[in-house]
């Protein structure tokens, strides 16, 4: 440990993602006793991946609801009852399934604060694991970032690390509009320097902005959940190279902090995306239509490059799958292709 100013410096605490969503609902179903969890398996066996561990010991069957695996019922019920002026979590074991519900997300959450002139809104959440495992092949790997960010009337938020799975899912759950939280299986039991700050019960982090985690000069790479992690480890490669990278941590996908975007390509004068799910119509699709549309298209270099999954549906096999979702080698080829070395 390193002596600062005559004062020993401590080491932060180590959080894991699954921790952080498990203490941020916990804090929040405590507040407010409106807010319920319901989902397959949340209660009594402490959730499928045990996000919610404890909380049904804590806090009973009238606030943690064990559902049948019927996604178009449950969430069904969960609007009704946000309609109602309850604050409902509704979780999908993975939003995979949330396909079954999509005409509840959409039609029923996302539209009704519009449709009714302002005067009924949803205050909703639907969470759960998003994008690609591993070994659970074409039906379990999807990404719907573009999916749901497509559509007005929702919010869409996509952690990274345990501040931000924290942060998020106490600003969705106080949200009064139906809010998204695209979590990652791969990342639950991952742990991470959670700050002092991210341990107050007050912790938030507000929705629609974006972080930047690491500064750098050369190019912005922009992303948003797992692929950060790939981010700033070619970034931290490519350094020694003595090329910086400005990568940025996305958190929000609707609505899209393009703002802090812009700032950073007008001052590396390059871009490029990283995302898991599939590249047409995707999120860095959407991210470079903006940079075109916007100030910042002037101040490009070099066409913004995306780096995406492989546009197939996810294969079973081991080396098919490493080779159809972002690595580490492919983001470090693209921001080298990017600067022309």
């Amino acid at each position: 440990m390193a002596a600062v100013s005559g004062l020993v410096r401590r080491p932060l605490e180590q959080v894991t993602v699954r921790e952080a969503i498990n203490q941020g609902m916990d804090e929040e179903l405590e507040r407010d006793e409106k807010v319920f969890l319901l989902g397959e398996e949340v209660a009594q066996y402490d959730g499928a991946y045990k996000v919610s561990r404890g909380l049904w010991k804590k806090y009973g069957d009238k606030r943690i609801i064990d559902t049948p695996i019927s996604e178009m019922g449950f969430a069904g019920i969960a609007v009704g009852a946000a309609m109602a002026g309850l604050r409902p979590i509704c979780e999908f074991m993975t939003f995979n399934f949330s396909m079954q519900a999509i005409d509840q997300v959409i039609n029923s959450a996302a539209k009704t604060y519009y449709m009714s002139g302002g005067f009924q809104s949803v205050p909703i959440v639907f969470r759960g694991p998003n994008g690609a495992s591993a070994g659970v092949a074409a039906q379990h790997s999807q990404c719907f970032a573009a999916w749901y960010g497509h559509c007005p009337g929702l919010k869409v938020v996509s952690p990274w690390n345990s501040e931000d799975a924290k942060g998020l899912i106490k600003s969705a759950i106080r949200d009064n509009n139906p809010v998204v939280v695209l979590e990652n299986e791969l990342m639950y039991g991952v742990p991470f320097e959670f700050p002092s700050e991210a341990q107050s019960k007050d912790f938030l982090i507000p929705i629609g902005k974006a972080k930047i985690e690491r500064q750098g000069t050369h190019i912005t790479v922009v992303s948003h959940s797992r692929p950060v992690g790939h981010c700033l480890e070619a970034a931290t490669v490519l350094s020694k190279e003595g090329i910086e990278c400005e990568v940025i941590n996305m958190r929000t996908i609707r609505p899209m902090d393009i703002e802090t975007i812009e700032a950073s390509v007008m001052k590396t004068n390059h871009l490029i995306t990283v995302e898991g799910g599939w590249p047409q119509f995707g999120v860095g699709a959407e991210i470079c239509a903006r940079i075109m549309e916007g100030p910042a298209f002037n101040f490009l270099d070099a066409p913004a490059v995306r780096v995406t999954g492989a546009d197939v549906p996810m294969p079973y096999a081991k080396i098919l799958e490493d080779n159809s979702v972002p690595q580490v080698k492919d983001i470090i080829f693209a921001i080298k292709k990017t600067l022309n070395i």
